[in-house]
């Protein structure tokens, strides 16, 4: 009997990590119906963080919230309740920024004024209701507001030269004079999932590598959001150059301040949903994401499990909406990209489901 473990990421904006797995678990099965296939959705830290703690920790609870989104609108969504353990008898709180300020959740990119209040707001939810510890994802955010919204869902103060709150997101980054954070929460253990290094500013910061991504297109806009990004450093203080802080818009660095651990999103996920437990024994591993590309061996869902699959003997396969020219598809012993299989792009978005069932086959008929 062949054992399979399927543990794709998020094929972001398209579909869910859970409902990619189980689409190529379908397919897969279609061929060797006899096989023993286990379903391991992954995560970075971004998109499907908190899905994927769902399916792979029994007991998990939904724990239902309404936010305030990236752009000021009601959203509906919730943080997950891990249970109870020796290291956090209060329960774990898991939040993803994807679902509370996301980029997915803006009906139009608005880059001076979405902002990370909804991701404060989550975090309060699991703060009030007694965790002992955070897990936050900051993977696919929608703003570059340097956290200064999570942070004032926490208690924080950002107040102008007359003592007024600033206006939300990077609009009101450099108008702040004054960061009052007497009344912020108290931090417990938190551990901060990304799957990027940035600095918060220069070359490689927020600003300028993630904010064209999120309408900061103009040379004189990122200029200008870099500078109050580093001025919002100097206030809180923070290290604008540690790694990690430019994550998110600068997210990452407010969760340093309020005394959160950065690390690495895809190794840290794996850890806590045992996965090198379910690849151990092993014939096959099959993974993937939505785009696989230059940046994909960085760290990503996809690179790390092809490293947990040849420690533990088993074979690689990797399933991507695409496969970049400039890709690593020397790791894995088989690839399929969903496009090719749909024909183009189009149909492969249209519906990514039945082609990653097609893909599964395709898969298990080459093992």
């Amino acid at each position: 009997m062949t054992r399979v473990v399927v543990a794709p990421d998020s094929f972001k904006g398209t579909i869910t990590a859970a409902d990619a797995a189980a689409a190529l678990a379908a397919g897969w099965r279609d061929v060797d119906p006899e096989a023993e296939v286990v379903l391991r959705p992954m995560a970075d830290g971004g998109e499907g963080t908190v899905a994927a703690f769902a399916t792979a920790v029994p007991d998990a609870r939904r724990m239902p919230v309404t936010v305030d989104g990236p752009g000021g609108a009601p959203v509906e969504t919730s943080w997950l309740l891990l249970p109870p353990t020796a290291d956090a008898p209060g329960g774990t709180g898991v939040v993803d920024i994807a679902s509370t300020s996301g980029i997915e959740l803006l009906d139009g990119l608005r880059p001076w004024d979405a902002d990370t209040t909804g991701f404060g707001q989550a975090i309060v939810a699991a703060l009030d209701h007694g965790v002992s510890r955070l897990i936050l994802g900051i993977g696919s955010s929608a703003s570059t507001d340097g956290g200064t919204g999570l942070l004032t869902a926490l208690g924080a103060r950002f107040v102008d030269g007359e003592g007024r709150p600033v206006a939300r997101g990077a609009r009101g980054l450099a108008h702040i004079v004054r960061a009052d954070l007497g009344a912020l929460r108290a931090a417990p253990d938190v551990r901060v999932l990304t799957d990027v290094t940035n600095p918060l500013t220069g070359p490689r910061g927020a600003a300028a590598v993630f904010g064209p991504q999120k309408g900061l297109t103009a040379p004189e806009d990122i200029a200008r959001v870099d500078d109050a990004l580093a001025h919002l450093a100097a206030l809180l203080p923070v290290d604008a150059e540690l790694p990690g802080t430019g994550a998110a818009g600068g997210t990452g660095a407010a969760l340093v301040r309020w005394g959160g651990v950065l690390a690495p999103g895809a190794a840290e996920v794996a850890a806590l949903i045992n996965l090198a437990a379910a690849v151990r024994g092993a014939d096959v591993v099959i993974t993937g994401e939505g785009s696989y590309d230059g940046q994909s061996g960085d760290g990503k869902v996809p690179s790390f499990l092809a490293g947990l699959a040849a420690e533990a003997g088993a074979r690689p396969l990797l399933v991507a909406g695409r496969i970049a020219d400039d890709a690593d598809a020397g790791l894995f012993t088989e690839a399929r990209s969903l496009t090719a299989l749909a024909g183009s792009t189009d149909a492969a978005l249209a519906d990514p489901a039945r082609w990653l069932r097609v893909a599964g086959a395709e898969l298990a008929r080459a093992r």
